[in-house]
């Protein structure tokens, strides 16, 4: 195979510095992006308040105590979105080969451009310019023969840094670099890992890999890959990805609920929310799962499979009821999840019963009113009251397709 050039791009600090460009008072100053809810966490927060030790994950209490001058700003995510997906448009011009792995990073894969370009060192200073004319915003970027170590690469400077990661340098980089540093060893393989004596990638790279597989199964000889810094993984353009999994949505409430009434009004509003974009993408799912963590933080799923394929956001929010009745609730609930497996994809002809017909011609009339006016602009009754929008950014967020949830 031959060789690949990736690119990977890390917009830094991206929620605090679009923020800090947005309001010019901001600059300079320690700036933390919070949520919008009573219990909120700290979201990012700006390289000046990280000179102070202030994290993502942090209560604002916390944050605080390590810097009394933080300014905290309520995030703006329909702002933030817009952001990305002006910039990941804007990164196409390079390359069709580009892979949205969160709100603020893209892989590229710009093997076949560099005879147009030049070079990859050329096309990273061309976008790094770019994004700082177009929106006065920096960015990392890492570039090596693969993903896993262009990531790598676009960690080692920040902010506004560029790192090569050249083939012969990937031996010595790795030898003696923590585990941990590689995206995909979490905190529980780390601590597996290091019970086993590995504390290096350049350890895990020698260590003998049946005994890794038959701790880890088949993600065993993956680990000793990535130990080596080899990732054959391609880049995968959003129109090339794979069908998702599963339709979901959850939500950390404001303050820990008890009453049942509250508790099936969120999941009322989270089953339209799932049923909803799983009607825009034309998917159903035969299998329904409710999530529930407690106040003390434990964590637990129910799920159940249905005879037919649904996404209607009825069908949904029974089903996650019915699981809701099967279970003595031990403490008041601090979050609530609903989500959709066992998909089909590329559902769109009608029901063949009248009743049900009718059900799905309203609700796609719904859906219409909604799509033009802003989300549950029509809705439930019982939901007129409540708030509205997703609130928070997901992971799992992209600029297009199933994976996009319009935010507030």
């Amino acid at each position: 195979m031959p060789q690949r050039t990736i690119l990977h791009i890390d917009m830094n600090a991206f929620f605090a510095s679009v923020e800090q460009q947005t309001d010019p008072a901001l600059r300079g100053k320690p700036v933390a992006v919070t949520g919008k809810s009573a219990r909120t966490i700290i979201l990012t927060a700006s390289y000046e308040a990280r000179g102070y030790g202030v994290k993502t994950g942090m209560r604002i209490f916390e944050a605080r105590q390590k810097c009394p001058d933080l300014i905290c700003v309520p995030g703006n995510n329909r702002r933030y979105t817009s952001i990305s997906r002006r910039i990941m448009a804007m990164l196409h011009d390079y390359t069709p080969l580009v892979e949205v792995f969160s709100i603020d990073e893209a892989f590229l894969d710009i093997t076949g451009s560099l005879r147009l370009f030049g070079s990859a060192s050329r096309i990273a200073h061309l976008i790094k310019a770019r994004i700082r004319h177009r929106f006065g915003l920096t960015c990392s970027i890492g570039i090596a023969p693969n993903k896993l170590l262009a990531k790598l690469a676009s960690e080692m400077k920040k902010p506004d840094g560029l790192t090569v990661i050249h083939q012969e340098r990937v031996a010595a980089i790795l030898e003696n670099l923590p585990i941990r540093e590689l995206c995909g060893i979490g905190r529980q393989t780390e601590r597996t890992l290091t019970l086993l004596g590995i504390r290096t990638c350049g350890e895990l790279g020698r260590f003998p890999v049946h005994i890794l597989t038959r701790r880890f199964g088949v993600v065993g000889e993956k680990l000793h890959r990535m130990g080596l810094g080899i990732d054959d993984a391609p880049v995968v353009p959003a129109e090339a990805a794979p069908d998702v999994k599963s339709v979901g949505h959850s939500t950390t409430l404001e303050r820990d609920i008890t009453e049942r009434g509250e508790i099936l009004a969120i999941l009322l509003r989270l089953a339209e929310m799932v049923g909803r974009r799983a009607r825009k993408h034309a998917v159903a799912g035969k299998t329904v799962t409710l999530t529930i963590r407690y106040a003390d933080f434990s964590t637990f799923s129910l799920q159940a499979t249905a005879g037919n394929y649904t996404n209607q956001s009825d069908d949904i929010y029974q089903a996650a009821v019915l699981l809701l009745d099967s279970v003595d609730l031990r403490q008041p609930v601090r979050l609530l999840g609903v989500r959709i497996t066992n998909l089909r994809h590329h559902t769109e002809q009608l029901p063949l019963f009248v009743e049900e017909r009718k059900k799905a011609l309203a609700t796609a009339a719904m859906d219409m009113v909604n799509d033009r006016f802003g989300d549950f602009t029509v809705t439930y009754g019982s939901l007129i009251d409540e708030k509205k929008g997703a609130g928070v950014i997901s992971p799992a967020w992209r600029p297009e397709g199933v994976r996009h949830v319009e935010v507030s």
